[in-house]
C-alpha cells in the first residue's frame, strides 16, 4: 500500500517552504522517521520523515518546488521491494528536457553539456556512495564549474553529504598541488601573437544561482527595518584589558569546572544585560501604538551558518551564569553549522547582538533584528595608543556600535545603554555586584 508523505508543520505562520534536496532516491528503501529530503523555510532547513519503512517509489515534486504545508511531496510503499519505483511526471519532464535523444543521461548532470572525462566522473559518483548521491542543486554547479571529481572528496555536510564549501576546497588544494609539482625553471615567456590572443579572447563568465528562501527573507526583514524604524547609531570604544586579563587567569579552572571555555561573548551579554535594567527602552518594542516593556532579556546571537547568518535566542540571559551563557552559545553554534536549529529557536528575542570582528571588521552600523529596536555590534580587538593617567600606552581596544529605533529610544537613552556598557566591560566586577 502505498503511503503519501507530505509536508510536516514548519512553526508559527509558516505556510510554506522550498524542497532543497531530496535525500532519498525512488528505489531506495526507507526506515520509519528516516530523513527522505530536505525542505528550507524562511528560517531554518526542515527534514521530512518517512511516516512509515518501505520504498520511496515516487517523488511528486522536484529540488526548488515550492511545496505548502500539508501537501503530498512523495509517495513510499510498505511492500515495495528495494529496487522498485515509479517514474514521476517531474522526472520525466525533466528526463525529456535534458536527454530529448534517450542517451541516458545521468540525473546529477541534467542540463549541463560534459567534456567525456568530467561526465565519466560525475557518473561514476552518482552510482557510488550515498553522500554522493544525493548531490544539491549547488553542489552540481561547483562540480561542473570547478571540474572536480566529487568521488574523490569527502564530505562535511550532515550524514557525509558533500556541500559546495567542500568541492571548492578540493579545487584550491588540486590548484596548490598542481603548482607544487612545477619545476623551479621560469617558464618561456609566450610569443606576442599568443600573449595577444589570449587578450583579446579571454572569457568573463556569469552565474546566476537563485536566492535561497532564507536569504529573500534576510535581505526583506531587513528592508523593512530600514523603511519602517527611524534608525540611527551610536559608537563607543572599550579597552578590553580587564577582560582579557579575567580569561587569562580564569579560563583553565572555569573549562575544568564547567566543561566550556570561558569567551568574550558571555562577559557581553552579562552587560547587556545589566546594562538594560537602567536604559529599559533599549530592551522594548513598538507594537501598534503601545510600547512593550519587559523584565527579561532575550538576546538573539547571531551565528554564522553554512546557508548563512542565523540569530538563535539565550532566553532569560539576565537570570544565566557565564557557564549557562556560554554552554548555550557554544550548543546553539554547533547545530547552526549542522542545520538543526528548529524557527523556535530563532523566534521571540527582545536584543540582538552582532560580532563582527570575527571576521575582522574594525567597525560597522548594524541593522535592528525587527521588532526588535536595538542591536549592539562588536568588532575586533587591536591594539591602540590611548592616553591613561596622561601617559599614552597601548591597549587593546574594541569599537562598539548601538544601533537603535529612534522612534523609541532617545539619543540620551542610547548614549547612556553603551556607556554602562563599556563601564561594565572594563570593569568585569560591575558584572558580580550588580552595579
Amino acid at each position: 500500500m502505498a503511503i503519501e508523505v507530505q509536508v510536516p508543520t514548519l512553526g508559527e505562520s509558516i505556510t510554506e517552504g522550498t524542497l532543497a534536496q531530496w535525500l532519498k532516491k525512488p528505489g531506495e528503501a526507507v526506515a520509519a522517521d528516516e530523513a527522505i529530503a530536505s525542505l528550507e523555510t524562511d528560517k531554518v532547513s526542515v527534514e521530512v520523515p518517512a511516516p512509515v519503512a518501505g520504498v520511496l517509489t515516487e517523488q511528486l515534486v522536484s529540488e526548488g518546488d515550492t511545496v505548502a504545508v500539508g501537501a503530498a511531496i512523495a509517495r513510499i510503499d510498505e511492500n515495495a521491494t528495494a529496487g522498485a519505483a515509479t517514474a514521476t511526471p517531474a522526472q520525466a519532464a525533466a528526463a525529456s528536457t535534458t536527454n530529448p535523444a534517450g542517451a541516458g543521461e545521468t540525473p546529477a548532470l541534467r542540463g549541463a553539456e560534459l567534456a567525456p572525462e568530467r561526465a565519466a566522473a560525475v557518473s561514476e559518483a552518482s552510482s557510488g556512495d550515498d553522500h554522493i548521491t544525493t548531490l544539491s542543486p549547488a553542489v552540481r554547479r561547483a562540480v561542473l564549474e570547478y571540474h572536480v571529481d566529487p568521488s574523490t572528496i569527502r564530505g562535511t555536510g550532515k550524514d557525509g553529504r558533500l556541500t559546495k564549501d567542500d568541492v571548492i576546497a578540493a579545487a584550491q588544494n588540486k590548484t596548490a598541488t598542481a603548482l607544487e609539482a612545477k619545476t623551479p625553471s621560469a617558464p618561456a615567456a609566450p610569443a606576442p601573437a599568443a600573449q595577444s590572443k589570449a587578450t583579446t579572447t579571454g572569457e568573463r563568465k556569469e552565474e546566476r544561482v537563485k536566492m535561497t528562501r532564507l536569504r529573500q527573507t534576510v535581505a526583506r526583514r531587513l528592508k523593512e527595518a530600514q523603511n519602517t524604524a527611524a534608525m540611527l547609531t551610536t559608537f563607543n570604544d572599550v579597552d578590553m584589558t580587564a577582560v582579557i586579563e579575567a580569561r587569562a587567569r580564569y579560563k583553565d579552572l572555569f573549562e575544568k569546572k564547567h566543561g566550556i571555555r570561558l569567551g568574550f561573548m558571555g562577559f557581553f551579554v552579562k552587560a547587556c544585560a545589566l546594562a538594560a535594567r537602567d536604559v529599559p527602552a533599549v530592551n522594548a518594542s513598538i507594537e501598534g501604538d503601545e510600547i512593550v516593556y519587559r523584565d527579561y532579556f532575550d538576546v538573539s546571537i547571531a551565528v554564522s551558518a553554512p546557508k548563512g547568518l542565523v540569530v538563535p535566542v539565550v532566553r532569560n540571559a539576565q537570570a544565566m551564569s557565564f557557564a549557562e551563557i556560554e554552554k548555550t552559545i557554544a550548543e546553539y553554534g554547533k547545530r547552526a553549522k549542522e542545520g538543526t536549529l528548529t524557527v523556535d529557536d530563532m523566534t521571540g528575542g527582545t536584543f540582538t547582538i552582532s560580532n563582527g570582528g570575527v571576521f575582522g571588521s574594525l567597525l560597522s552600523t548594524p541593522i535592528i533584528n525587527p521588532p526588535q529596536s536595538a542591536v549592539l555590534g562588536m568588532h575586533r580587538i587591536e591594539e591602540r595608543p590611548v592616553v591613561k593617567d596622561g601617559q599614552i600606552v597601548a591597549r587593546p581596544m574594541m569599537y562598539l556600535a548601538l544601533s537603535y529605533d529612534h522612534r523609541l529610544i532617545d539619543g540620551r537613552e542610547a548614549v547612556t545603554y553603551l556607556v554602562r556598557v563599556k563601564e561594565a566591560i572594563e570593569d568585569p566586577t560591575r558584572l558580580l555586584i550588580d552595579l
